[in-house]
């Protein structure tokens, strides 16, 4: 038997509760997802929060364990490599499409996330700065105009979310979308082909670096 509709809006309820937990850092890679717990905390019934773990396991940060608890997924250091290099062609055509496309309207709307990143950078709101951050890629992307990287752009931006929870130079970080916001004003496409690349390679550098002394965090305490 299906979900009724409100229980299916429970479900979105739930999924958006437990991937923030996840992308913030609530709930660490590796930690268990019981339903039974996350049903009390968030007083629902146990059939939402079994949908919203399997919404979870398709976007690919929980993992779904037979005969035990699904847990939060733990990516490795070749996840991200591999997220990196298809992202890297997605959102280069996506900033360049954008760059050619993008009229008055955007580049206001593109400057409002910026500025929202660089006040809560400057502030010290790190959940708000990687927030902002991470909608001023996903916001280049719907402005590139293209129905195809929407729909791949889709699949990844609960990754991409992640991704940018693991930057912590976030004034660094506002500071580069500036500088990409400033090329895509001046209409500069060589200058977009240049930094988004280096961009992302900060942050697959940034997420690599988590994961190893993470990594080496866990040695520690089994030793």
């Amino acid at each position: 038997m299906g979900l009724d509709g409100a229980e299916r809006l429970e479900s979105a309820r739930v999924a958006d509760a437990l991937r923030d937990d996840i992308m913030l850092g609530r709930r660490q890679p590796g930690s268990r997802l019981i339903e039974r717990d996350i049903a009390a905390e968030l007083r629902v019934s146990r059939l939402p929060v079994r949908e919203a773990i399997k919404a979870l396991v398709a976007e690919g940060i929980v993992v779904a364990r037979p005969r035990t608890w699904a847990v939060v997924r733990e990516f490795s250091v070749q996840d991200v490599q591999d997220f990196a290099e298809v992202r890297e062609a997605i959102e280069t055509l996506a900033f360049v499409l954008a760059t050619q496309r993008i009229d008055e309207d955007g580049l206001r709307l593109l400057e409002s996330i910026v500025a929202r990143e660089e006040q809560t950078a400057a502030s010290g709101d790190a959940d708000a700065a990687r927030t902002a951050s991470a909608m001023f890629h996903i916001t280049a992307v719907r402005l590139a105009g293209n129905a195809m990287l929407d729909e791949l752009a889709a699949i990844l931006v609960t990754r991409l979310r992640w991704l940018f929870g693991q930057h912590e130079e976030l004034g660094h970080m506002a500071a580069t979308h500036r500088e990409i916001l400033t090329a895509m004003r001046d209409g500069d496409i060589a200058a977009i082909r240049a930094l988004i690349p280096a961009h992302l390679a900060e942050g697959r550098d940034a997420a690599e670096r988590r994961l190893r002394t993470g990594a080496g965090d866990r040695a520690d305490d089994v030793r």
